[in-house]
């Protein structure tokens, strides 16, 4: 066994010969590669990214001294790339868990056998660096390691998501060299690392070289502020040096103009002001940059500074004295194939469809990100909660005391220590405008040590914490903290707390509606709150992507995996599987809600009898003169006029009146719907022209013309009785319903058979994660196994022209009296129309339903679905702001909605009809005087219930439509509040119609 002491089970050893904490940068040779930052044109910079050499061990204890010797032959062992995570290039267990320790509670204490990484490679030196410091930074190791050089021991260091960085200067020569680095797992930094993420190790991120002259600034502090008029700003370069060295320093603006200038001797330390009239000010919606290159003997700096004042007064949250709501999601590092190890395009495409869907806060949930994503926020705009890399979640549950960790004045300086490595690495990043303390962890004086030593180095920016909620019952003392934070509040909560005179500070929401499978689906609510009051600043969804693990069964179907899927225990399941995006970074609906509930633009009608509809510009910064209002009138889903306006400059947190030049009729036989759609009109970064930022419907108040009656040869029809069946028959169709089953099980038309199963009423859905709570009283009361008691079936009427029948049912399950008692009452018109109307009485004393309707199984090649309702995605009754109403045609198969873990999906509220049929047309229409919601899927709720993943579902050749008069809303009480009443299908008695008429609808 190596011979090593034990730092990782040493509070009082945090590293060993790690360089002090100092703000990112690369040194260039020259101004011009400095502004560009493309880090490998430096001379002073080498990677040592790539192949390395790897032993993986199960414990330590099997580690065998020497591997680091300058001689030692490892050419044996395997080869893994770096930066990546051990775990998913084969290695080790594959692990997630939540909250749950995945080792004992015995703080500080980890597992004896803890595994162990060895990492050796050789790297050359050039000869230019001959006669400099030489320095090592690796940004990222997972979660302790042991560094040596040419066979000397260098140092160690914890703490896995910010930089450590060694002078090896003593240990190398020019030529050749070689590094070994012992990685370990578990460390008692480990306890406070126990976020709610796959549990990966290794040297995660990128891994560099660094040659610097024997005098050299070793840090840079830069300091903006602005007047109270914000014409006028400063720049304060605060410098610390190696050595007494001279720095020239110089602010030049977007186009390269030299704006301000000077210079300054840095003997330790020292300083310079630059100033800068009629700044432009740099917010999510204009990020103008500057850039201050700082150059000292041979090394050049650069660093983005951008001009933005953060104030909170009277409780309100403001950036350059204008309030601002936050519109965020919080961002785990996430890949499905690499892990935690996120490569720069990756980063690209979060932010590129973060800002394709209106968000410009992200909360860097729960630790500082790679320092190039800062870098690309700066520059794309957007607001960041930079978090300190710290959560003890799992005391809580191992020992019921939340504060445990952070009240233990031993703990004390790893938690202060999480703050200092992240302010001083990301100081100069404009985008960030708030330190975040950590994530739940309790709340004691360890809290109050971190946020006072971030505000005692950097006061531009206020700190937050969440766990100084009272709920979790922390210590009351939060005057270090500036403003309340609240993870999955309800909006009645949030509005109370902006109602009471006694709320100081702005509420952020860091964590709420928590996007897990199909959700969220409380926005709205959340959002018409926010808006209203000044003191609540926004927050951000919980959480932006699945965190799946692409993987494949035997049969090599490829799939995401999540908790439990390895054999790891403790896990959480699929409880990882909660973003606005798959993990391959495919929108699902939630995120299209999301874009439409934050929308910087919002519409109100006026007067739509005159065209004039109201306009709010919702940005904080900008008017609308870079939008284009595109409008469109369609009869049910048929264009009738279109055009564009140009919005002007209507300024923000304004409002104007405009017209809208469209012609009404007198009359319509269908619903006249305008489309109002503001669209960029010249390419933006990552948004090219024509990207629609919102959109929004209104129904003009257009009379709605009698329907005609079909025109029919003969209207007349028979009825046979042949022993439980009623055999219906007219003109050119054939039904049958059985009255022992109390229901229609054959519907045809010129001989077409339109059903599979006889109908039947339905009150289960598959459920949602965020069903995961009621679906235990779901369960019970039996919801999943009801199946229907016929009474009494009685034909009521007999005509030459009308069949009429009566059911007397109850729906129920085994053991439990029954859920429901009903009526149905049907009737057969002549030209072979079904017509429903049922009455419905539920137990009293049920928890809400999950939906009700009429479940229809219709023939193999019955593949093509129309509609008129909210499309073309997928919609409930409180997610559907992001759809529209419309004519749609579609697949079956396209309704379907791969939710990692199945789930009821694909479902259209608002829906006026809908016609499933075969490709020729030959098929069912249904129709409504009240809007309904349906779903059209090649899966039974029962497939959907039992499937734990996507490959587990097998298609059936039959197509299964729901009809439904309520399907209940998805909310997110996954994690989040209980499903609001206003969605619930809670309703004691409540009556349903619909209409099923056998088409061959190219004929119609």
């Amino acid at each position: 066994m190596i011979d090593l002491p034990k730092y990782w089970e040493d509070l009082n050893v945090l590293h060993k010969n790690r360089e002090a904490a100092r703000a990112y940068y690369i040194p260039f040779a020259d101004e011009k590669s400095a502004l560009q930052q493309q880090r490998g044109r430096s001379p002073f910079y080498r990677t040592l990214n790539g192949n390395w050499k790897f032993k993986y061990h199960e414990s330590v204890q099997q580690v065998e001294d020497g591997f680091y010797d300058a001689d030692a032959d490892v050419s044996g062992w395997d080869d893994l790339l770096v930066p990546s995570c051990w775990q998913v290039n084969g290695y080790d267990q594959l692990h997630y868990t939540n909250v749950n320790y995945p080792f004992p509670c015995d703080p500080p204490y980890v597992p004896n056998a803890n595994p162990a990484g060895l990492y050796v490679r050789e790297f050359n030196l050039s000869k230019d660096w001959e006669g400099k410091q030489k320095y090592i930074v690796f940004e990222g190791v997972n979660s302790c390691f042991y560094l040596w050089i040419n066979g000397t021991w260098v140092g160690y260091s914890q703490g896995s998501r910010v930089p450590a960085e060694f002078d090896i200067s003593p240990y190398v020569q020019a030529g050749r060299n070689k590094i070994a680095v012992m990685v370990l797992k578990w460390c008692d930094g480990s306890y406070i690392e126990d976020q709610d993420i796959w549990r990966f190790s290794g040297i995660f991120r990128d891994v560099y070289l660094l040659a610097r002259s024997p005098q050299h600034v070793r840090d840079v502090f830069n300091r903006t502020e602005l007047n109270t008029g914000l014409d006028h700003a400063t720049v304060t370069c605060e410098l610390e040096s190696i050595g007494h060295i001279e720095a020239q320093v110089k602010l030049t603006d977007a186009g390269g103009q030299v704006i301000a200038s000077g210079a300054c001797q840095v003997d330790g330390t020292g300083s310079l002001v630059l100033e800068v009239e009629r700044p432009q000010l740099w917010s999510a919606e204009a990020p103008n940059l500057y850039h201050l290159t700082i150059s000292a003997g041979e090394e050049v700096f650069c660093f983005s500074v951008g001009f933005r004042k953060i104030e909170i007064t009277d409780g309100v949250f403001y950036i350059n004295q204008v309030p601002v709501k936050l519109k965020g999601v919080n961002r785990h590092d996430s890949h499905p194939v690499l892990g935690q190890t996120v490569p720069i395009n990756h980063m690209i495409a979060d932010l590129k469809l973060m800002k394709q869907h209106n968000i410009n806060t992200i909360r860097a949930s729960h630790y500082p990100n790679d320092p190039r994503f800062l870098q690309l926020c700066n520059e794309y705009g957007f607001y960041v909660i930079d978090e300190a890399d710290l959560e003890c979640h799992g005391v809580f549950h191992a020992v019921g005391d939340f504060n445990m960790l952070t009240r233990l004045p031993e703990w004390k300086p790893a938690f202060v220590e999480r703050a200092i490595r992240m302010v001083e690495r990301d100081k100069n990043h404009p985008s960030v405008i708030i330190w975040s303390m950590g994530n739940e962890s309790g709340y004691d004086e360890n809290h109050m040590a971190m946020a006072r030593w971030t505000k005692s180095r950097d006061a531009s920016r206020p700190v937050h914490y969440e766990g100084s909620d009272p709920r979790h019952f922390g210590s009351p003392d939060v005057e270090v903290l500036d403003m309340e934070s609240r993870m999955y509040s309800s909006p009645a909560y949030i509005e109370e707390y902006a109602k009471n005179e006694n709320s100081t500070k702005p509420m952020f929401m860091c964590e709420y509606s928590h996007a897990m499978g199909n959700g969220p689906g409380d926005l709205k609510e959340y959002w018409d709150v926010i808006y209203k009051y000044p003191k609540l600043m926004g927050g951000c969804v919980w959480e932006w992507s699945d965190h799946g693990i692409l993987t494949a069964t035997e049969d090599g179907i490829p799939y995401y995996a999540y908790g439990g899927d390895f054999g790891d225990e403790p896990n959480d399941g699929n409880f990882c599987i909660d973003g606005l995006v798959s993990p391959d970074r495919i929108p699902h609906t939630g995120l299209l809600e999301l874009k439409k509930i934050i929308a910087p633009v919002s519409f109100e009608a006026v007067d739509l009898a005159k065209g004039m509809i109201k306009i709010n510009n919702l940005y904080d910064f900008i008017d609308l003169s870079h939008l284009r209002l595109f409008w469109k009138v369609e009869e049910e889903g048929v264009p009738v006029e279109q055009g564009y306006l140009e919005l002007g400059d209507i300024k923000a947190h304004t409002s104007e009146n405009v017209e809208i030049p469209y012609h009404l009729p007198q009359a319509a036989a269908a619903p006249y719907i305008l489309t109002l759609s503001c669209r960029l009109k010249e390419d933006q970064r990552f948004v090219p022209a024509g990207h629609e930022v919102t959109f929004e419907q209104f129904e003009l108040p257009v009379a709605r013309l009698a329907k005609e009656a079909a025109v029919l040869r003969n209207n007349d029809i028979e009825m046979m009785k042949q022993k439980d069946q009623l055999i219906i028959e007219g003109f050119d169709f054939r039904h049958v319903f059985d009255t022992y089953k109390g229901t229609f099980v054959s519907l045809t038309k010129h001989g077409v058979e339109m059903l599979n199963k006889p109908l039947g009423f339905n009150i289960w859905r598959a459920p949602i994660d965020n069903d995961r709570k009621v679906k235990r009283q779901w369960y019970e009361e039996g919801y999943d196994r009801a199946t229907m008691h016929v009474y009494k079936v009685e034909v009521t009427e007999q005509a030459a022209t009308k069949i009429a029948i009566s059911v007397e049912f109850s729906l129920g399950a085994y053991i439990k009296p029954p859920l429901l008692h009903g009526t149905a009452y049907w009737r057969v018109a002549g030209d072979g129309r079904v017509d429903l109307k049922v009455d419905v009485r539920v137990r009293e004393d049920l928890i809400f339903l999950p939906r009700f309707g009429l479940q229809v199984t219709m023939p193999s090649g019955t593949e093509e679905v129309e509609y008129f309702g909210n499309g073309p995605h997928e919609s409930y009754i409180d997610k559907n702001h992001s759809t529209r109403k419309g004519r749609y045609l579609a697949t079956v198969d396209s309704l379907f909605v791969p939710y990692v873990m199945p789930q009821e999906n694909g479902s259209h509220d608002g829906t006026e009809w809908v016609s499933v049929t075969n490709e020729q047309g030959m098929g069912l229409k249904f129709t409504g005087p009240q809007p309904f919601s349906f779903n059209a899927s090649h899966f039974t709720p029962e497939d959907l219930t039992e499937a734990q993943h996507t490959y587990e579902l097998k298609p059936r050749k039959e197509t299964i439509v729901h009809v439904d008069y309520k399907m209940s809303g998805v909310g997110s009480n996954s994690c989040g509040p209980e499903l609001l009443d206003i969605y619930r299908l809670d309703e004691k008695e409540f009556s349903f119609e619909i209409a099923i008429t056998p088409v061959f609808k190219e004929d119609e």
